[in-house]
């Protein structure tokens, strides 16, 4: 072939890579070139030598999506390739071929596929909650665009449930509507009439006989054929006289023994479980995994045991023994093989078991205890005992069990001092030889267990509680000195908690000087100066709460010794002796409270109370006078001793004790109290006179407006002059919750309730979110019968006083039956310690006759605030219609032991001139008598 000169001239220039020079546009158009439809030549790139490189076009990379051809096409290039190991999409990255199909696989590497692994999980998950919004939008925007069948027709669904019958029965049939499945000519329909004869005896095979003939007339039904008449009564006793007698024989084998249970046959068969095909399958992959596990480790003792547990709870009791017993073979040192086969098998065979055990392993002490447990006979259990103490001499269960078998303390005790003997070291074995001896013999045997084992202090305690059951008083304290200072110089140093807790012990024990002497000798350790009075005093009621009482004594006892002028002290004892101790003992620290604390007016009071609840007048008066001498113009004294004497009925005495009060200490609660007497001895001019003094020299008080208001209202009968009064009140007294509602009930009393609630809205701005006017103004529109308005004003409430009981209360029962339970459990998650909403929640399981529930829910009120007279109140009610009289007076005595003095109801009954002077029980019968059923 020959080559022009241009051509040449071109070939060379691309080779070197430099920019041909031009041509004539003859010769690059022209002509045709050698080298178009040519292969390229080996690493040509095009464009390399003018720079045009670095870059790919859609022409470069092919078509997005390959066509049927292509792919053809490239498969025929591949298969006369041969190999496609070079095509990337077929490549596994675990097994690379091609350029790194050589490199080594290092750690490096690997670390590299983790760390690249964990940024791709990272970044999944940083994206994943996107994603998946995305997923539910892009799904919720599909099932909007094209919904399912289903919701395109529940429209029409719907309207289904409002036709009636006929338009149901006039719906066409779906035949009836589809035109390809309809016939074009249909053969006209022919009917044939039957015969009646096949009519009538088609009656007569589906009626019932209604006459009877002659023979049933005249015999009844009786079996025509042979005149018997059918007893079923004697076919079921049969039947049971058959049955009977087939368990009689099968019960009864040659050898006399019972093989089935005639009594417990119906039980036995009633008892059998049926397992389900799962438990089954569950059961199959245990037995092969548990098969496995023996086979391959056959001296793993667990492994049979499980093995057998399964065939034993599959129902297999035979193979299970089967397996326990190689187990027992191939583990002959593993004692729980052998008592897991002793369990599986009857008590002889379990014997014959446990005296091949003994023989592998003589030193198991477990083995020795089940092989007693299965001896029936006392002298059996000794023997074996006997024979396990000569393997095993120094066991402690062993000696132990050996000791309870004996009856006689005389064998008892030999065989504890053989066991001391062989076991030095047990606290347990030398404290039940000293209980057994002598006290001259335990005092010795004590000796010598402290000198075998010098560190137990239970030893220590148990010679002090020899001593006390002695009555030898003096040598008990010294006991448990000498213990705690060589028990120290040993090494064994116990906590205080810990010495506390053996104080418990030997109280509940009985032994109440120990306990003492514990408390005295242990009580300061570890115990800075500075925090003695308050560590104590949480241990003194730590003891209470755990029921120790006389531990809790003496710990006050040496409190009050360190520190005999603390009020504080004096007054938990005084509290822990009015609990649980007697009137003398109460009295008798009280005695000694005031004299190193004459100053505490609450002990001179709490002593004059005793006394008068004693009905020992002239003590409580005797205590106030020296009360008087030690604390001359004291309000609290002053008051109480009116109260001793106007609840004495002696009001001439009062009176002066009050005017005497006015002149020498003359605080306002004095003057409360003088007008107090004056409304309840009905002098209502000397108290508007005392009221008018007072208001004189304590305007602000509001007590005393409430007192004028309602002297004048209620006893005078001249409500618009308490009108008046109320309104000055509030003016001198504008925070006076009291006063406001007062005033805005005498308005409501008088016809004027838009007045009265101006007044509630004025008094809710000054005293915002005050629970009580809220309360009131809530009940007013209940009982002006705006129950709308009353819920609205009840909505205003809950945002400005969320966790006010009192408005829950009213929430509650505003609400229709059917939702007052969900409204309770609202008011429990805002206050759920809150006495009035619990006592609600009782109330409704009252209303619901749920008696238990409304009980506990009653007791729970009670134990989170016992000051709350409305609780004990509605409890007791409560129990007069559904508790017995036990009950009853439990309610009665809790009462009047935590004295309540607060609760709306129970105020309003404490607080009636009527009841002036009565005890806590008739208050508490008088307030339930009030109080009206919840509708």
């Amino acid at each position: 072939m020959q080559i022009r000169k241009n051509d040449v001239f071109l070939l060379a220039s691309l080779c070197l890579g430099q920019q041909p020079f031009a041509l004539p546009k003859r010769i690059m158009f022209g002509a045709t070139k050698d080298f178009i439809g040519k292969p390229a030549p080996p690493n040509y790139v095009a464009g390399l030598g003018r720079g045009a490189t670095g870059f790919t076009t859609r022409s470069d990379i092919g078509p997005a999506r390959e066509t049927g051809e292509f792919g053809q096409d490239a498969k025929r290039e591949d298969g006369k390739a041969g190999d496609d190991d070079d095509d990337e999409r077929y490549q596994d990255p675990d097994n690379e071929v091609g350029l790194f199909s050589g490199a080594p696989y290092e750690e490096d590497d690997e670390e590299a596929d983790r760390v690249w692994a964990m940024i791709d999980t990272k970044m999944d998950e940083r994206r994943k909650a996107r994603r998946e919004a995305r997923e539910r939008e892009e799904l919720a925007r599909y099932r909007q665009e094209r919904p399912k069948i289903s919701q395109q027709f529940a429209d029409l669904k719907r309207q289904l449930s409002t036709i009636n019958e006929a338009e149901w029965a006039a719906i066409p049939d779906v035949g009836d509507l589809v035109g390809k499945n309809r016939k074009r000519n249909k053969m006209p329909e022919r009917f044939t009439p039957l015969p009646d004869t096949i009519l009538a005896a088609a009656r007569d095979r589906s009626g019932y006989e209604t006459t009877l003939d002659e023979q049933q007339q005249k015999d009844g039904f009786a079996t025509p054929a042979d005149g018997t008449m059918t007893n079923f009564r004697e076919i079921g006793q049969a039947r049971d006289k058959v049955l009977g007698l087939k368990l009689d024989q099968v019960s009864d084998s040659v050898s006399g023994q019972t093989t089935i249970d005639p009594k417990g046959y119906l039980t036995d068969l009633s008892s059998v479980v049926i397992k389900s095909d799962a438990e089954i399958g569950d059961i199959k992959k245990a037995r092969l995994l548990l098969n496995s596990v023996i086979t391959t480790n056959p001296k793993h003792a667990p492994g049979w045991i499980a093995a057998a547990r399964l065939e034993e709870v599959a129902g297999r009791p035979v193979q299970a023994r089967s397996i326990i017993a190689k187990g027992c073979e191939q583990c002959p040192k593993n004692e729980d093989v052998w008592l897991e086969s002793a369990r599986l098998n009857t008590v002889e065979n379990a014997k014959i078991i446990l005296a091949n055990a003994v023989r592998h392993l003589p030193q198991s002490v477990k083995i020795w205890l089940k092989a007693v447990d299965l001896e029936t006979d006392s002298k059996a259990q000794k023997r074996v005992l006997r024979r396990a103490l000569e393997f095993i001499p120094n066991s402690v269960k062993l000696w132990r069990a050996a000791v309870n078998m004996e009856e006689n303390p005389e064998d008892a005790k030999v065989l504890l001092s053989r066991a001391v003997e062989l076991v030095p070291l047990s606290v347990e074995l030398w404290l039940a030889l000293a209980r057994l001896e002598t006290y001259d013999n335990a005092r010795r045997v004590l000796n010598k267990a402290r000198a075998a084992v010098p560190t137990s202090h239970e030893i220590w305690i148990a010679a002090a509680r020899l001593e006390e059951q002695h009555d030898k008083v003096e040598t008990v304290d010294r006991i448990i000195q000498v213990a705690a200072r060589a028990l120290s110089q040993t090494g064994t140093v116990l906590d205080r908690e810990q010495w506390l807790k053996e104080a418990e012990k030997c109280e509940k024990n009985g032994s109440i000087l120990t306990c003492q002497a514990i408390v005295r000798a242990t009580i300061g350790l570890g115990v800075e100066d500075e925090d003695r009075k308050a560590t104590w005093l949480s241990d003194a009621e730590s003891c209470i709460n755990h029921g120790s009482i006389e531990t809790a004594r003496a710990i006050y006892a040496h409190a009050l010794k360190v520190f005999p002028g603390k009020k504080s002290i004096w007054l938990q004892a005084a509290y822990l002796e009015k609990g649980h101790g007697t009137s003398q003992s109460l009295e008798e620290l009280l005695q000694r409270a005031v004299r190193y604390c004459p100053q505490a007016e609450v002990l001179w009071l709490m002593g004059a109370k005793e006394k008068w609840l004693a009905d020992d007048v002239q003590g409580a008066r005797t205590i106030l006078e020296e009360a008087f001498r030690a604390n001359p113009n004291s309000e609290k004294i002053w008051l109480a001793a009116v109260k001793v004497e106007s609840e004495s009925s002696e009001y001439e005495r009062a009176r002066k004790l009050l005017e005497l009060a006015r002149k020498e200490s003359g605080t306002d609660r004095v003057w409360m109290k003088s007008a107090m007497l004056e409304r309840q001895l009905k002098n209502y001019d000397g108290c508007l006179q005392l009221l008018k003094e007072g208001l004189d020299k304590y305007p602000t008080f509001d007590k005393l407006w409430a007192i004028k208001g309602q002297v004048e209202d209620e006893a005078l009968g001249q409500p618009n002059m308490a009108r008046e009064t109320y309104n000055k009140a509030v003016k001198n007294c504008p925070k006076s919750t009291l006063l406001w509602i007062l005033l805005a009930k005498l308005e409501e009393k008088l016809g004027m309730v838009t007045k009265a609630r101006a007044t509630l809205e004025k008094a809710r701005y000054t005293n915002p979110k005050t629970a009580e006017l809220w309360v009131e103004g809530i009940r007013i529109e209940v009982r002006a019968k705006n129950v709308s308005v009353a819920k609205s004003m009840s909505a205003k409430a809950l945002q400005e006083c969320p966790t006010s009981g009192a408005i829950w209360r009213e929430v509650i029962f505003l609400e229709a039956r059917p939702q007052r339970k969900a409204r309770s459990v609202d008011a429990l998650k805002k206050c759920e310690h809150d006495p009035i909403v619990v006592t609600t929640v009782a109330l409704l399981f009252w209303n619901d006759r749920k008696i238990e529930k409304a009980r506990n829910w009653f007791q729970k009120a009670i134990q989170i605030d016992p000051d709350q007279g409305d609780s004990f109140a509605w409890w007791y009610k409560f129990e007069l219609q559904y508790g017995t009289e036990e009950q009853q007076e439990a309610v009665i005595k809790r009462c009047v032991a935590s004295e309540p003095r607060y609760g709306e109801h129970w105020a309003a009954t404490a607080k009636d001139m009527a009841n002036v002077g009565k005890r806590t029980a008739e208050i508490l019968k008088l307030c339930a008598a009030k109080l009206e059923p919840i509708k």
